[in-house]
């Protein structure tokens, strides 16, 4: 039995790029962990640095991934030539079954020991035990350990039947099959060659009509020998890179291109940067082998065109890296990752550029056509484009947009300036129209974006196209919120108008699937009435949108108003607050979002003085009184006070609570429950000396009263019950 360091490498044509990270990380973590389940390997440690590590034998075994263009691959560092035996203590059948009344074995006994490859010598060796209420005879053998061949030619049909494939090929093999040119075989791209290597050792397993063996091929144009032998399995990424000019490590040649990409921009000088996008960088990294990155540039009169069109097209298109000047704009220059490092550079820069020219020339063509027509002429298009076969075109559902935002301009201060709801209501009426020019055509992305260019063409205002371009955000979690409060409203109204028609239809998201995004919508309200400090109730802005549907829904307010609490609350989870602290404040439902934050730091702090866990069992007991008690007066007459405590209570709360409702209405939530909490002496005296559900009815129902009371008090900034223990 040995322990040397294993390597497996699958090398094949193409990889998907989008799914080349994945592909590699799920090859090594199958293997690896099914390689354990064998006994071959212990205590795994996944390499996150992309190099090949040695680990001391007591660590473990570290497990490291590679994957380039064409290959998979995985190191495993201890791995044993052979599992250790390991001891089994096999359960047959009752006592009952396995022998009869003279304790001789069975027939059935018999034929299962013949089963295990044991004789009738055996049974003198069996032990009883009891297994539940009867006793049953168990076998004790020793199951001699996996092979690394065995082991490994387990884990390697696992990984391959278990990877997460976007689209399988099949294909026909050639040898080592039933059918030569006949029998197919599926998988991702067409298998060339697989590498096993324990050691310097060639492990013989097979997988898609391949034979292991210790040879690969390097770069497709620039490898020094064809094919790359490799001496053991340590060798692997060191020879790779020497002989085969391939840097596998996907991590490592990721991280090589983002320093050549600094390095080139700071060539180019000027304080210019590459643009900064990690899923453009993963997928460039999956589209080379041995990264090259060339300075290449466009013709300036392309800046005339808004930048986010030529961004969008070399990245989308080309997979380029646009350089961007100190102050975030556009300039002619981009950088190129060459998949080749030839000695003349010019033909790979030149081919580049002109392949980049005729994409810009289109950006720029769509730009000049769409500016030929106005935004507002476009609307009457907008009934031909269908949007829901329940609610009708986007032309309807632009009235509705226009509709709702109108209602919530006259829920705010602004709404006695006629030019703000005239912008309002532009805005609302146009941001839709980019739908149907060129450029969005062509690049959905810039939907928004490039309404705001044509409205400024347009002379409509900066507030109104600043709004039409940033109607669409937030647009994911941590995306700024519209510019101004024209842009505010017409988002709110835009993502209401998808949440109330959605809901309204019945339309709503189940388990992942969400093809409407109302999640997103849902949190996106969230954070505009959050942090846009609106003075507008949630239930008030549902309200008005409502009628904006006629008959086309039915009413979804309750249902619609529980999922966007429910998106808040797990949200402000997601932020550090406890289940306890979110329950406590989302119990009263506040309808000014934006007060959530200052209710949650007041029960925050609440919650950490000492008084607070009797005071929130009190409150939690009064309210189990008051729900029991039905409908409730909040009324005292001290002439009914019959105990001391009583009397204490109410004066310490003629006291405090107009002092605390006071701070409640200034907006100092923390100083209000603060105040409150100096009543934990005279409510736990109360409960202890004074009977709340007297038998004379008059004194019950003041005692009840003036727990009411409290109860509204107590209760203002939050649930405090929901603190209770």
């Amino acid at each position: 039995m040995t322990t040397q360091n294993l390597l497996i490498e699958l090398f094949v044509e193409e990889l998907p790029p989008k799914a080349l990270q994945k592909l590699g990380a799920e090859f090594s973590r199958v293997i690896a962990e099914q390689l354990a389940l064998a006994g071959l390997t212990s205590n795994l440690i996944y390499d996150k640095a992309g190099i090949a590590q040695k680990a001391p034998q007591a660590q473990g075994s570290v497990v490291t991934q590679f994957a380039s263009p064409r290959r998979l691959g995985a190191h495993i560092t201890n791995v044993l030539s052979q599992a250790v035996d390991k001891a089994v203590q096999q359960k047959l059948m009752p006592v009952t079954v396995g022998l009869d009344a003279d304790g001789n074995a069975t027939p059935a006994l018999l034929k299962k020991l013949q089963a295990l490859g044991a004789g009738p010598e055996a049974v003198a060796q069996l032990k009883r035990a009891p297994d539940g209420k009867a006793e049953a005879l168990f076998y004790d053998s020793i199951v001699k350990g996996a092979s690394l061949a065995d082991g490994l030619q387990k884990a390697l049909s696992e990984a391959i039947a278990k990877l997460p494939i976007p689209k399988v090929m099949s294909y026909q093999l050639e040898t080592d099959c039933e059918l030569p040119g006949w029998s197919s075989v599926n998988f991702v791209r067409p298998a060339h060659s697989l590498i096993a290597l324990h050691g310097s050792t060639v492990v013989p397993v097979k997988a898609l009509g391949l034979t292991a063996g210790n040879s690969t091929q390097g770069h497709r144009f620039e490898a020094k020998v064809s094919p790359v032998v490799l001496a053991n399995a340590d060798v692997y990424a060191e020879t790779l890179a020497k002989d085969g000019a391939v840097i596998a490590s996907f991590t490592e040649r990721r991280a090589e291109i983002a320093r050549q990409l600094e390095a080139a921009a700071a060539k180019v000088g000027g304080g210019v940067k590459a643009i900064e996008d990690a899923a453009l960088l993963d997928e460039v990294t999956a589209l080379v082998e041995r990264p090259n990155v060339l300075v290449c540039e466009f013709e300036k009169q392309f800046l005339d065109v808004p930048q986010e069109c030529l961004i969008l097209t070399m990245k989308a298109n080309q997979k380029y890296f646009p350089l961007l000047d100190a102050g975030g704009k556009l300039t002619n220059k981009f950088l190129v990752v060459s998949n080749i490092t030839p000695d003349d550079a010019s033909a790979v820069t030149g081919g580049n550029e002109r392949v980049v020219r005729p994409r810009l020339a289109d950006a720029k063509f769509f730009f000049d056509q769409d500016r030929k027509k106005t935004l507002a002429s476009r609307v009457d298009g907008l009934a031909k484009v269908v949007y829901h076969n329940k609610l009708g075109t986007q032309g309807e559902r632009t009235d509705r947009v226009r509709a709702i935002a109108k209602g919530i301009a006259a829920l705010l201060p602004q709404a006695k300036d006629a030019a703000f709801v005239q912008a309002v209501d532009t805005a609302a009426q146009l941001a839709k129209t980019d739908l149907l020019t060129d450029m969005v055509g062509e690049f959905p992305e810039l939907q928004g974006i490039m309404g705001g260019y044509y409205a400024r063409h347009d002379g409509l205002g900066e507030d109104v196209a600043q709004a039409i371009e940033d109607h669409y955000k937030p647009r994911f979690a941590g995306d700024e919120l519209p510019r101004n409060t024209v842009g505010v409203v017409v988002a709110l109204a835009d993502k209401l108008e998808t949440l109330v028609g959605m809901f309204g239809i019945g339309n709503l998201p189940t388990g992942d699937k969400d093809p409407f995004a109302l999640r997103r919508h849902a949190l996106g309200v969230v954070r505009m009435l959050s942090e846009a400090n609106l003075d507008v109730g949630l239930d008030a802005l549902i309200a008005q949108a409502i009628p904006a549907f006629g008959d086309k829904i039915t009413d979804p307010a309750a249902a619609l108003s529980s999922f966007v609490y429910d998106r808040l609350s797990g949200g402000l989870r997601e932020q550090g607050y406890s289940a306890q602290e979110v329950e406590a404040v989302l119990a009263l439902r506040p309808q000014r979002l934006s007060d959530v934050a200052k209710r949650l730091t007041a029960v925050r702090a609440f919650a950490a003085l000492p008084e607070a866990s009797a005071l929130a069992a009190a409150n939690k007991r009064i309210g189990n009184v008051l729900k029991k008690a039905g409908e409730v007066d909040a009324h005292v007459n001290t002439a009914l006070f019959k105990e001391d405590a009583e009397q204490a209570l109410y004066t310490v709360m003629q006291k405090l609570l107009p002092e605390s409702e006071a701070q409640f209405n200034a907006g100092d939530y923390t100083a209000s429950l603060q105040t409150l909490a100096t009543l934990r002496s005279p409510v736990d005296a109360f409960f202890d000396d004074v009977m709340v559900n007297a038998e004379e009815m008059d004194l019950r129902l003041n005692r009840q009263g003036m727990l009411k009371k409290l109860h509204e008090a107590m209760n203002r900034v939050a649930d405090l019950s929901a603190l209770a223990s």
